[in-house]
Parts: C-alpha cells; sequence; structure tokens
C-alpha cells in the first residue's frame, strides 16, 4: 500500500508571517486611530493640575475650531508645500529624465545618485539647525555676503515673512528631491527600451519623447509621489519647529497645521487635537483621491474615448 504524501498548507504559513504585521498595526495605528476619533467627541484637557473631563460635548470641538486660525494655519502649510514641491517634482523629473537617456552617455552615474540621495539621509532637525545657524544675522551667509560688499548690514532672513518661508521650502526640497529622482529614474527604467527606438525612427526629438511617451507612461509613479507628497506637506513640523522655535513667526505665518495641533497636545486638550486630527484625515482623503482621479488613466487605449465619439455621432445622425 503507497504511503500517502504529506502537503504542504503554504498559505497558512504566509498568514503567520505576516500575523506581526497586523497585530504591529492593531496595536499602534488602528487603536490610536480609533481612540483619537473618540476623543474628538469629547471635553477632555488639562487646566493646571486640574483635569477636565473626558465629557461627551458632540461636535462642540469641531465647531470650535472652525471659529480658530484653522484655516490661516492650513493657508500657510499649502504656501510652504508648494514653496518646496514644485522645484522638487520638476528638477526630480529633469535629472530623472537625463540620467535614463542612453543616447547622453553620462558618465559617474552612480556617484551623482548617491550625492543627490544624500541630503535625504540627513535628519530634518540637524538640517533645520545647520539653516539656522548658517542665515541668522551674524552667520556666516551674511558675513560673506558683506565681505564681498553685496550689503552693508546683515540681512534678517528670519524676520521677514517669504525669507523664513524660503528656507522651510529649500530645506524640503533639499531633503526630498533625492528620493523623488530616484523613484522616477526607476519608473522611466521600467518603460519598455522598444518605445524609445520606436519613437526615434518616427523622428521624435528629445522634448516629444518625454512629455508624449515619458510623462503618460509613468503617470503612476507621478500620482503616487503626489500623493505621499500632499500627505507629507499636511504633516509638515520638524522644519518650522525647529527654524522658529516653535513660534511659527514672523507672526505665526509660518505655523503648519501640526504645530497647531502640537500645541494642544503640549496644553493636553486631547479632545481639541483629535477633532483637528480629522480634519486632517479627512482633507488628504478628498486630496489625494482628486488627485489619483486626475492622473491615473482610466482608458490607455482609447477605446472608451472612441466608443463614446461614435455613440454622439450616431444621435446626431439620428436626429
Amino acid at each position: 500500500m503507497k504511503r500517502k504524501k504529506k502537503s504542504i498548507d503554504y498559505g497558512k504559513w504566509g498568514y503567520i508571517f505576516i500575523l506581526p504585521f497586523f497585530v504591529t498595526y492593531l496595536i499602534f495605528s488602528l487603536i490610536p486611530l480609533i481612540d483619537t476619533v473618540r476623543y474628538s467627541f469629547f471635553e477632555y484637557y488639562r487646566s493646571g493640575i486640574k483635569v477636565v473631563g473626558p465629557n461627551f460635548i458632540g461636535l462642540a470641538n469641531y465647531a470650535s475650531l472652525l471659529g480658530s486660525d484653522m484655516f490661516k494655519y492650513g493657508k500657510n502649510t499649502l504656501i510652504l508645500w508648494v514653496i518646496g514641491f514644485i522645484p522638487q517634482i520638476v528638477i526630480a523629473l529633469v535629472l530623472a529624465a537625463w540620467f535614463t537617456d542612453v543616447r547622453l552617455k553620462i558618465r559617474g552615474q552612480q556617484f551623482f545618485k548617491v550625492v543627490i540621495y544624500l541630503p535625504n539621509l540627513i535628519m530634518a532637525s540637524a538640517f533645520a539647525l545647520l539653516f539656522f545657524t548658517m542665515f541668522s544675522t551674524n552667520g556666516p551667509v551674511n558675513s560673506i555676503l558683506m565681505s564681498i560688499g553685496l550689503i552693508s548690514s546683515p540681512i534678517d532672513f528670519l524676520g521677514s515673512v517669504w525669507g523664513t518661508r524660503s528656507l522651510i521650502g529649500l530645506m524640503n526640497f533639499l531633503m526630498w528631491f533625492g528620493n523623488t529622482t530616484i523613484m522616477l529614474m526607476a519608473a522611466i527604467m521600467g518603460i519598455s527600451i522598444d518605445v524609445f527606438e520606436a519613437s526615434d525612427l518616427d523622428g521624435c526629438n528629445s522634448i516629444q519623447r518625454f512629455f508624449y511617451i515619458t510623462l503618460p507612461l509613468i503617470r503612476p509613479i507621478l500620482a503616487y509621489t503626489l500623493i505621499t507628497s500632499i500627505i507629507g506637506g499636511l504633516q509638515m513640523f520638524d522644519v518650522p519647529q525647529i527654524l522658529t522655535n516653535g513660534q511659527g513667526n514672523p507672526d505665526r505665518t509660518s505655523m503648519t497645521l501640526i504645530m497647531f495641533l502640537n500645541s494642544h497636545l503640549k496644553s493636553k486638550n486631547y479632545g481639541m487635537a483629535g477633532a483637528l486630527s480629522v480634519y486632517l484625515f479627512i482633507i488628504s482623503a478628498i486630496l489625494c483621491f482628486f488627485v489619483y482621479k486626475m492622473t491615473i488613466d482610466d482608458d490607455p487605449d482609447g477605446s472608451k474615448k472612441a466608443a463614446k465619439k461614435k455613440a454622439k455621432r450616431e444621435r446626431r445622425n439620428s436626429r
């Protein structure tokens, strides 16, 4: 009698191996998220040594935030994100297209990739302290400009609205453009070389090839980059916090939404902080949905568009 061979249930082992991830996610992400939403409906804060609450107050925290400076800080966050993101995506696209163009035969590509990515490895706090020292009134930047005669007195970079905003945007750009460049390079290298060879045979120049072939084919990665950048922009905290010493100076024009949230956490106002977190979650979800719909092509071969045109033409002829 032949003995039956034991079969190995690989699916069971797969679930066992991913179980630690789900346990970690449950403890450190899902439960805190549910608690945050729950606290947003309660009055729960500390006044001196006295703890008030938790007392259920419904949507009062949400209503209070609508009457606060939340929209002003949201505008600040948007401005700081735009200042950093626009040069980041433009330069990353140019560098990615440049490094992946086989016709250019650029030497030392690995060296340049490492140099581009290096700022991403530096802690944001160290970056902010470095820029704070460099651009202070007694810093090396002012000293150099005065020594070569370009200015007669020190420039207070951190005392002006656009000076502070520009420095924050510059730091965010320097820290993240390398990561974006590497991602876009990987996306371009994933395009079949036959497509580029066919475009060369058809007489496409570099600009036409970039706008009509490269950009449409890397659209999913561009969508991912934009979505992660939006989420990162809404979570902007460490650079403006350290550069402005948590005050958002001058005149709170560099105060971001997360800095505003941190001020509530610092005062132990958990109810208000929870409501602001829910607002941020909703804003992130809405923005990401619109970006996804705008950048994802659900008709890659043009069949749906052609069918709509045909139906429209038939309706006209039937009248």
